[in-house]
């Protein structure tokens, strides 16, 4: 799980990266916030997997169900309390780095 949720940060930092040298720093802005907001919640979830992995009286179904529906609010969350507090939003740049950070799992398939 941390490889992929280091995974998911190089790629945001990459769209982050490209958004700013193609829109500028709100772009750069927008798109680290975005990607952020898919980052945070994975490795909060990851964390709490870890944890329960280390004690496994705490490990169950329902565990796993809380966590992942835990993970979702607080990626929608994020992603209001961005949209209300960012007035300078670039919409294209926040969509595409949450996007590329949500599929960035796909360089750990072909990696092997």
């Amino acid at each position: 799980m941390l490889r992929l949720v280091l995974t998911q940060l190089a790629a945001t930092l990459f769209a982050a990266a490209v958004a700013g040298l193609i829109g500028g720093k709100h772009a750069l802005l927008s798109a680290m916030l975005g990607g952020l907001c898919c980052v945070v919640p994975n490795a909060l979830f990851a964390l709490r997997l870890y944890m329960g992995v280390k004690r496994p009286e705490t490990l169950s179904p329902l565990t796993f169900f809380i966590g992942e529906f835990t993970k979702i609010a607080l990626t929608v969350a994020l992603l209001a309390a961005v949209v209300w507090w960012y007035r300078d939003l670039n919409w294209l740049a926040l969509i595409a780095a949450f996007i590329v950070a949500l599929k960035s799992y796909i360089i750990l398939l072909f990696r092997h």
